[in-house]
């Protein structure tokens, strides 16, 4: 049963496999204000975009908050421009998979949105800043008895010390540290699942990109 605030989990257990029927993407506060002030933004950005391309054609739920909108402004527009689905008539409807969350908790994890990924077994978290929401979000998932993936390569923090000693923190605590590339093909598991074929371009193109990344240390 759901109970909130959740209970810390003792020990360590397996993980489960990746799959995308189970999983659920969670976008960290990846806004217009953090910009000029993250180590490696575009690279977060750039992951993140992935990420989310990613989870749309596997048809995997994504969640994306703000921290403080008023102040931190909203998701950048080259991530936010993928979570609409155009219409004819020049409208934009969000992705039916999506929902978007302002908030002022330092965690992803308020009560109603706990509530609503208890459902899933695995959870991918990427976005900002490490050492802070994404750090407090991912503690809160393990403790709700998720499986926490956290995306190296699209997370990080002003200092990139911050979010080295996060991603240890995280990875002693249980959540299991991966790449945006490595965490789309555990999504895939086989080289025959249907939408392979349709996601080779979006691999290909995000390797190339991937070399000049400054987030490539933990």
């Amino acid at each position: 049963d759901f109970a909130w605030p959740p209970h810390q989990m003792s020990g360590k257990q397996l993980l489960r496999k990746l799959a995308p029927q189970s999983t659920v993407l969670l976008v960290c506060d990846v806004q217009e204000r953090f910009r000029d002030v993250i180590h490696g933004f575009e690279a977060v950005v750039e992951c993140t975009q992935f990420l989310v391309k990613a989870a749309k054609e596997l048809e995997v739920p994504i969640v994306v908050t703000e921290q403080y909108p008023k102040a931190f402004k909203r998701t950048v527009q080259e991530i936010d421009e993928l979570l609409v689905l155009p219409e004819g008539d020049g409208t934009a409807n969000l992705y039916e998979k999506c929902e978007k969350r302002e908030k002022t908790l330092f965690s992803m994890c308020t009560p109603e949105l706990a509530a609503r990924v208890s459902a899933y077994d695995s959870a991918i978290v990427c976005g900002i800043e490490a050492h802070v929401c994404v750090l407090q979000t991912s503690l809160d998932l393990l403790a709700l008895g998720l499986d926490v993936h956290v995306c190296a390569d699209a997370v990080s923090s002003q200092r990139p010390f911050d979010r080295s000693v996060a991603l240890s923190r995280l990875a002693q605590a249980g959540a299991a540290l991966g790449t945006s590339e490595s965490l789309l093909f555990q999504l895939l598991a086989d080289a025959k699942h249907p939408k392979f074929k349709n996601l080779q371009p979006l691999i290909k193109s995000h390797a190339a990109l991937a070399h000049a990344s400054p987030l490539l240390q933990l």
